[in-house]
């Protein structure tokens, strides 16, 4: 199948696609030429720069030096680092002889770096600095067969990535040595294995193969109709597959691809940048918003009414332009020269769009920012399945708030008539489980359909929607299944909350946990002379209390009474991924956090 369809429209897969990974490397070179631009990394506070021709030479030398490391077809070789172009080095470096690149995200929990290393036993560990070093350096003196450790940044008395190249003797008999084992990589073998975020439990490692990521580029890559030799900001970690994808993407496009700084610095990094598109997850796009309106918080007078009756405009507009008449029109353009032509110069004034995944966005910011003539194109997808399978389209002209769009011209989807269950079958679906076949026969079925363990529907325009995910949803003690996503998203969108839980399995009512926007409710104690001495005293003063009571109420509107949250409890802190409450992916852990705050969540149900 080499097209997307859509009620008669279609998107034509790309042209061209390579069979594996680093194939997309010299593709580059010869496409686009030696010295364009392929990434850039902040050194020092300066851009450091690597053009295609050099970041090729480098990544040849590094697979030269695994090979003299004694690396075979097959074995595993993990990083351990943050978003830098080393990484990709690495990654390819890796997949160009034929092993496998096991990437872990820095923050994990350490118990699981240690379930990691030992279950997936890679031979070479290329860690970035002191920091991660020292995370992983027991585990790996205590591991059956210890892994060559390299690192990115010196550590004193360790080996490092520059000094692994440096030992390499390049000439043509090691060359055409690297060139056999290059043509020894079938499009089918394993790639990569990437472990789940274990939000419910024990990771297990996702195998990927060299079609299933590349079938990825081709079916969903057509959708954001991207000239060549654009520039792009990234941010997301590289550890994900769903940033992984994306940047092979640009890879096969051209485009230069620059790695922020840190999450503290993204505005100033895209400023700076000036890229055309971004891809990004919920949260973020959540914290860049209230960011803006903390900004309108402390206008005054006329310019803050303007600032409030553009944004309150924004939130009424119709991403698909079927109710978006004259009158609404001239008055969202009046709304774009005063207001929003300064958002879009945050963004460094030349931004044509923004992909989100990973979890449901809220369908207010999908509006809000088309208004602003900043798309937000919303996908779907998990990391076994490489990982995109459905998307709104700029291609299609499909924006819809509320839908992840269609499904990409390789899959096949299918609703389960009695689960609700979407089920997935197509070229990105994984290998399966590393090392776990049971596990692998649970959720690949005999018909070879991936089932996702999410709810969803397709609406009347055959775009997809996600109602919920299977393992959340609960029973309330008379029977009544409440969906926790659901709640939690719509209640995010209020710049009250940064954070909210819901609970209550088998209880008579919801209740929540509930994370304040910290900044939002210091500006509101402010204006209402409400001394602010710690997170912890503020949280228990009874008219704060009471505003979130009225903030709550407001939103409980929009559900059953069944769901509706009755009680809820206000915390102190945000939840980190340090702290283990939310995955590298910023998806919140139902299992630690319950067990976390088991005192509190009982407390709400008690008489």
């Amino acid at each position: 199948m080499d097209k997307n369809t859509n009620k008669g429209k279609t998107v034509q897969a790309y042209p061209d696609i390579p069979p594996r990974t680093f194939d997309l490397l010299p593709r580059f070179v010869e496409k686009y030429g030696k010295k364009r631009l392929m990434f850039a990394c902040k050194v020092e506070g300066k851009w450091k720069k690597y053009i295609g021709r050099d970041f090729v030479k480098m990544t040849d030398t590094i697979s030269q030096g695994l090979m003299g490391l004694g690396v075979s077809k097959g074995d595993r070789v993990a990083v351990i680092s943050n978003n830098c172009p080393q990484w990709n080095m690495v990654d390819f470096a890796v997949q160009q002889i034929g092993a496998i690149l096991v990437p872990i995200y820095p923050t994990v929990r350490q118990s699981d770096f240690e379930y990691i290393l030992n279950h997936a036993e890679p031979k070479v560990v290329f860690v970035e600095g002191s920091l991660l070093h020292k995370k992983i350096e027991k585990i790996l003196a205590a591991m059956p067969m210890r892994p060559k450790e390299f690192v990115f940044n010196p550590v004193e008395g360790q080996l490092t990535l520059r000094g692994l190249m440096v030992s390499v003797k390049v000439d043509k008999k090691s060359l055409a040595a690297l060139q056999t084992r290059k043509e020894s990589v079938s499009t089918h073998d394993v790639a990569t294995i990437i472990y789940t975020s274990g939000t419910l439990g024990t990771p297990k490692g996702v195998m990927l193969t060299h079609f299933n990521l590349m079938s990825c580029v081709a079916y969903y890559g057509p959708h954001y109709p991207v000239p060549s030799s654009q520039k792009v900001v990234s941010f997301l970690p590289l550890s994900h597959i769903y940033e992984r994808s994306v940047l092979f993407t640009h890879l096969y496009l051209g485009n230069a691809t620059y790695y922020v700084e840190n999450f503290g610095t993204i505005m100033r990094d895209i400023a700076d940048v000036k890229p055309e598109h971004f891809t990004t997850v919920p949260r973020v796009i959540e914290k860049v918003y209230n960011g803006i309106v903390r900004k309108g918080d402390k206008m005054k007078g006329v310019k803050k009414r303007v600032f409030y009756w553009a944004f309150q405009l924004a939130e009424r507009y119709d991403e698909t332009e079927k109710k978006n008449n004259r009158a609404y029109r001239f008055k969202l353009y009046l709304a774009n020269k005063l207001v929003f032509k300064d958002v879009r110069k945050a963004f460094g004034g030349r931004l044509e769009f923004i992909i989100s995944g990973g979890a449901s966005l809220q369908p207010r910011l999908v509006r809000l920012f088309a208004a602003m003539n900043i798309p937000i194109i919303e996908g779907y997808g998990l990391t076994e399945t490489s990982p995109v399978i459905c998307t709104n389209s700029l291609a299609l002209g499909i924006i819809k708030a509320g839908t992840v769009g269609v499904p990409c011209g390789s899959v096949d989807i299918k609703i389960d008539p009695e689960s609700g269950e979407i089920l997935v079958k197509g070229s990105p679906v994984m290998k399966g489980y590393y090392k776990d076949p049971e596990q692998t026969k649970i959720a690949i079925d005999e018909n070879g359909y991936f089932h996702t363990g999410d709810i969803g529907e397709f609406d009347e325009d055959g775009l997809l929607k996600i109602t919920g995910r299977m393992k959340e949803i609960f029973k309330d003690s008379m029977g009544k299944y409440i969906s926790p996503a659901l709640i939690e998203n719509k209640f995010a969108e209020s710049k009250w909350f940064s954070g909210i839980m819901v609970v209550g399995e088998n209880q008579k009512f919801a209740a929540a946990l509930i994370v304040p926007n910290f900044e939002h409710l210091k500006t509101w104690c402010e204006e209402n002379h409400i001394a602010y001495t710690s997170n912890a005293e503020i949280i228990r003063n009874k008219a704060v209390i009471d505003r979130y009571r009225k903030e709550v109420d407001a939103y409980n509107k929009y559900f059953g009474d069944y769901e509706k949250i009755k009680r809820f409890e206000l915390l102190d802190h945000e939840w980190t991924i340090e702290d283990g409450e939310i995955t590298p992916s910023l998806k919140i852990r139902r299992k630690i956090i319950a067990e976390r705050y088991k005192d509190l969540i009982e407390g709400m149900f008690a008489e």
